[in-house]
């Protein structure tokens, strides 16, 4: 009696784990050549990855979660991956050069005020650099490297910024705050040391 109850138990369990692999499996699409011509506006978070490749394979697991995720809280954004070795002509158009490598597809920009809002609603606290190639933005990538498990940092073009932001001079370091901003005009030694507190 003990033996069948215990068979019972690990079907029941090995049951719960296959229906949870297929539910979050269903909810990153498996994508082909088809692909370019078939996603049309969406917009599209993928992962390239070769079937041989042992980070890929560590990435599944996690890769579906984020389906999974993006799903539940209702995102735009849908969460595919492709096979980079099967359809490589699309993998190069992408850039792919490693794998895995996740890129973000879209073909039209996001509007700069919904990306913006959207920013805001998920992250208390982030900073954005505005303006092209200088050594501001050199600077801001060195602590947004150190910096970017504390916090969110993004980089934009002055066109993206909305209407409400007033900027002096350009480059800008910004940093966005319970639905307001201020200019950042620290030195960023100061900012790297941010994270001692």
């Amino acid at each position: 009696m003990a033996a069948w109850r215990c068979r019972a138990a690990l079907r029941l369990c090995a049951t719960v784990v296959l229906l949870d692999m297929v539910v979050c499996k269903g909810v990153v699409e498996d994508l082909d050549e088809s692909f370019k011509e078939n996603r049309n506006d969406d917009i599209w978070l993928v992962d390239f990855y070769a079937p041989w490749c042992g980070h890929c394979k560590k990435l599944e697991p996690i890769w579906n979660e984020v389906g999974l995720e993006m799903k539940s809280i209702g995102s735009p954004v849908k969460v595919g991956k492709m096979d980079a070795t099967s359809y490589s002509s699309i993998a190069s158009e992408f850039g792919v050069r490693g794998y895995p490598t996740i890129k973000l597809a879209l073909i039209r920009p996001l509007p700069s005020q919904q990306m913006f809002e959207h920013m805001q609603k998920r992250h208390r606290v982030f900073f954005v650099y505005i303006g092209g190639e200088s050594p501001l933005k050199e600077k801001y990538i060195d602590a947004a490297s150190e910096l970017i498990v504390y916090t969110y940092f993004f980089s934009a073009s002055e066109e993206v910024v909305p209407e409400y932001v007033t900027l002096k001079e350009m480059p800008a370091v910004l940093v966005f705050k319970d639905e307001t901003y201020f200019v950042y005009d620290g030195k960023f030694q100061i900012f790297n040391s941010w994270k001692t507190f």
